[in-house]
């Protein structure tokens, strides 16, 4: 098993990113530590205008700092392939396999970043206790709804704010019409906001969730590792590719992006 060289790491990652939309809205950081803990300033508390030959006004804040631990997940796959296919002379294996990879890990992963729990996985943003908060509770899914989620949030979280859901909810929505019956919503975004379609279903009718995805951060703990297996499917004239990789994400600030769950 070897980790790919920096260059193949910098294709794949940049293949895995365009695989994985959650990579594109949320923050990727890197990290060699296996376990460790995340200090998160709860305090918001903004500065104040003081005299410039005086310190006894300034104001004074204490922050509050919530612990988030990070582990190390694994997510592997063996990739089987063709002697013969791999023969051809004008065959890329590493532009080959850096895209088989990316399209196989990023799928895992967006599941995983949306409603992983937590237990040898990352904790995904539907997660009930480590998740985003529920920002509004409804019966059913009206465009009314919908602009309470926008407003539950933040003003500084939506500033950045992007709108995530599946394909169902987006259908449901797109199809709502006024009095008029004229659709509603007649664009992919609503206040001028982003809208990222997932193929992953909602946990617990959590269907549409808001807010500023930079706060769920991704550990990437090392490059990709991969792994050549020559004699395992050597009868069946293949060679099977073992790849991967070590990871753990999670929602670092709760209120940062709001749910709309279904009664």
């Amino acid at each position: 098993m070897y980790a790919i060289s920096y260059d193949s790491n910098k294709k794949y990652m940049y293949a895995l990113k365009n695989e994985c939309i959650f990579r594109q809205i949320a923050t990727s950081i890197k990290t060699k530590d296996s376990d460790l803990d995340i200090w998160v300033s709860g305090s918001e508390d903004p500065a104040e205008w003081a005299p410039s030959n005086s310190y006894q006004t300034i104001k004074e804040v204490a922050d509050v700092f919530t612990k988030k631990r990070v582990k190390c997940h694994k997510l592997a796959i063996i990739d089987r392939m063709d002697m013969d296919f791999m023969q051809d002379m004008n065959f890329n294996m590493e532009d080959f396999l850096n895209k088989c990879f990316a399209k196989r890990f990023g799928k895992a992963e967006e599941a995983a970043f949306v409603k992983g729990t937590g237990v040898e996985m990352p904790t995904g943003i539907l997660h009930d206790t480590d998740g985003a908060d529920v920002g509004v509770t409804a019966d059913a899914l009206t465009f009314d709804n919908v602009v309470a989620l926008y407003f539950s949030a933040k003003p500084e979280y939506r500033t950045k704010g992007v709108w995530l859901m599946n394909d169902e909810t987006a259908r449901t929505l797109r199809t709502l019409k006024d009095k008029d019956s004229d659709y509603i919503w007649n664009h992919g975004y609503y206040h001028g906001q982003t809208c990222v379609y997932l193929q992953c279903n909602a946990i617990n009718r959590k269907v549409i969730a808001f807010g500023d995805f930079s706060y769920y951060w991704i550990m990437n703990r090392m490059p990709i590792s991969v792994r050549a297996l020559t004699e395992r499917y050597a009868l069946n004239n293949q060679v099977g590719y073992l790849a991967h990789e070590y990871l753990d994400a999670k929602l670092i600030r709760s209120e940062a992006v709001k749910v709309l769950q279904l009664k």
